[in-house]
């Protein structure tokens, strides 16, 4: 049997001014200096003592610790080799055992074979780095088959776009991304006071549950996105004229007849549409 704890961080500013490490604007990082916060996201995910945990952007340990009190074992990536390392010292000084640290990046992953390897499917927990929020989302997306749910904090405007419902002004590609493939949902906002270096933006942890299948079926996936990226690519266009313009090949007689047949007014934007809406337009096409 694994040796749990619920051993708490030390402070990040203290860990990294003691080895004379400055956090990397680079790569994004933020650390979550309270461990309220870590403690609360991993309760709100309702995660499972037998579940295996995949956490991306581990850092020094704010989510690590009390992940690793909960669950079987955690998979904590980490592509910063300085940081690794202190992330090691931290879990070795907190008796933890259950947790294998991964230092590398996440989007050279392949999460099927850790899930393999690890012989369930798995659980994903992470603060993003915000400048690569979106290619983790896709990421993640491509590996849906052995993820069950993700729970991930982002950039509070970026998880305001993952949610949004047609009509409003943060609805776009990337919502309609999301929304074909999983449920989301606001899982805890976190303010912007509660990381170091203290970013200029708060932050939102979402849930993401991946539909098995998906609700409404594309006949084929990369038409239909083809349509929604030429949809989004002219917002200010109507929407018939939006997908005349985006390199579909499609005439304008084939639109008009598509956009008919799914009772979609040619006049209207693509921020009006739902994900049915995409789905039913690509299918027609």
């Amino acid at each position: 049997m694994e040796s749990r704890t619920g051993a708490s961080m030390r402070p990040p500013r203290d860990l990294l001014r003691a080895r004379g490490i400055r956090p990397r604007k680079s790569m994004g990082q933020h650390f979550l200096t309270d461990p309220n916060v870590g403690a609360l996201i991993v309760r709100r995910a309702q995660l499972e003592p037998d579940d295996v945990v995949l956490e991306i952007g581990a850092g020094l340990g704010a989510l690590t610790l009390p992940l690793a009190a909960q669950v079987k074992h955690v998979l904590a990536v980490e592509s910063d080799s300085k940081i690794a390392t202190l992330l090691g010292n931290e879990l070795l000084a907190a008796g933890v055992c259950n947790v294998t640290i991964l230092e590398r990046d996440i989007l050279q992953c392949d999460i099927k074979a850790l899930a393999e390897r690890s012989n369930a499917s798995l659980k994903v927990v992470g603060n993003l780095p915000y400048h690569i929020s979106s290619q983790v989302l896709i990421h993640l997306i491509r590996f849906r088959k052995v993820v069950d749910a993700a729970f991930l904090m982002f950039q509070k405007e970026v998880a305001e776009r993952l949610m949004a419902k047609p009509g409003s002004k943060r609805y776009g590609r990337l919502s309609v991304l999301i929304q074909y493939y999983a449920k989301i949902y606001p899982l805890i906002s976190v303010a912007a006071s509660a990381f170091f270096p203290k970013p200029k933006v708060d932050s939102q942890v979402v849930g993401i549950a991946f539909r098995h299948p998906v609700s409404f079926q594309a006949a084929d996936e990369n038409l239909f996105f083809q349509i929604v990226r030429a949809a989004f690519g002219k917002r200010r266009k109507t929407l018939k004229n939006a997908l005349l313009g985006g390199n579909l090949g499609f005439g304008n007689e084939r639109v008009s007849a598509a956009l008919e047949l799914a009772g979609i007014d040619s006049r209207r934007r693509a921020e009006t549409l739902s994900v049915k809406d995409f789905v039913t337009l690509s299918n027609l096409l």
